[in-house]
């Protein structure tokens, strides 16, 4: 039985690695071993940990590493109680291989804790490239990793470019994509409106039409985030269309999206928006589907957004150059653009769907080359 070992550090982790994660607990030839760390462990975030384990998978390990103040500073000092933690935690259970997720901090964490033990390291979604510090540490696992799982073809090509063996290089598309076929399906009535019992604000109609809102810190633009949510809140206020706002990650700059959030909702009428710490993924899915448009910088408009057909406002430099759909319009962080774009997304209507970011069976396909792979993958396995 190999044991494969996934360490889970927000609920943008956990949705892009929950599909494999269920292929891996079902596949004959594998245990799965859950850490669940940063902050999906903090209430603050949404306890995200609770999801997890809601869904049924039981966490081997508590990981407590995340730094109050979501400063750059703050952000390193994270990353490096996340590689205090980890050895011991690997020490203890003995992972055969670890799946890392990404290209957050704690992903950097978990890379250099397995790389110095010398535990096989597994990468999902390399070779992407975009607008942040994201884009340097996902290149830097891709060079510390041994199994490469690229989302897309034009990660897979950059991946072999950084001069990874082709046959390490499984192009097996995004487990997030896995999601979205089978929870369309079960939410094709639409979503409960017991939705608003949690989180705060106004209440209205997800049979009508409706925004989202999912904002996150740039952390090469530290400093920016409050003035940058301001402009997409005050877009959407001008324009008094209904909107779901989910609250940002935990990058350096979060606490200033969060204040701005919160400045909105003491100088504003907030009676048309409401907030959300956190959403179940089926739900955010679901909502996804049902959007006149989905407003932000988050990868999801475009990896899941590309599949749904949603029509997407990517705001700032957080995606730039990943690939993309015709859904996405690309604007700055000004609220005339953005309120222009809004328009214009909503007046198009649903997109058609474009699987640029795979076809739904990524998670079984990376369980199949975990259960079969050797080290240094002597044996190449195509789809």
């Amino acid at each position: 039985m190999r044991k494969i070992c996934v360490v889970i550090g927000s609920r943008a982790n956990y949705s892009s690695i929950k599909s494999a994660m269920r292929a891996i607990q079902a596949h004959p030839d594998l245990e799965l071993q859950v850490i669940v760390g940063a902050s999906a462990v903090l209430d603050r975030y949404g306890s995200v940990v609770n999801l997890i384990e809601k869904d049924g998978f039981t966490p081997v390990a508590r990981m407590y590493m995340l730094v109050e103040g979501e400063t750059p500073a703050t952000m390193a000092k994270s990353t490096g109680l996340g590689l205090l933690e980890l050895p011991t935690l690997f020490d203890q259970i003995k992972p055969d291989i670890v799946l890392t997720v990404g290209d957050r901090f704690e992903t950097m964490a978990t890379t250099l804790a397995a790389a110095y033990m010398n535990i096989p390291l597994a990468h999902t979604m390399g070779g992407e490239v975009s607008g942040t510090i994201d884009e340097s540490i996902r290149h830097a696992v891709t060079k510390f990793a041994h199994i490469h799982f690229p989302a897309c073809t034009d990660a897979q090509e950059r991946i072999i470019k950084l001069g990874e063996r082709p046959e390490d290089v499984y192009l097996v598309g995004c487990p997030r994509i896995d999601l979205v076929a089978e929870v369309l399906d079960k939410h094709k009535n639409g979503v409960n409106a017991d939705l608003f019992e949690q989180g705060v604000g106004g209440k209205f109609d997800l049979n009508q039409p409706f925004l989202m809102l999912s904002q996150h810190p740039v952390t090469t633009e530290y400093g920016e985030g409050e003035r940058e949510i301001t402009e997409s809140l005050m877009a959407i206020h001008q324009l008094g269309i209904p909107t779901i706002a989910l609250w940002p990650n935990a990058d350096a700059g979060s606490e200033d999206v969060a204040r701005g959030m919160r400045k909105f909702r003491e100088h504003f009428d907030d009676s048309k928006i409401h907030f959300f710490k956190n959403l179940p993924t089926d739900t955010y899915i679901a909502l996804m589907s049902r959007t006149a448009c989905l407003i932000g910088n988050s990868s999801s408009a475009i990896r899941e957004g590309a599949f749904i057909g949603t029509p997407a406002i990517n705001i700032g430099t957080r995606q730039n150059m990943r690939q993309r759909g015709s859904n996405v319009i690309d604007v700055d962080a000004n609220r005339e653009a953005i309120s222009d774009a809004i328009h214009q997304q909503v007046q198009h209507g649903r997109y058609d769907s474009e699987p640029i970011y795979g076809d739904g069976h990524a998670g079984e396909r990376i369980a199949d080359v975990l259960s079969r792979c050797s080290w240094r993958l002597q044996k190449v396995i195509t789809y």
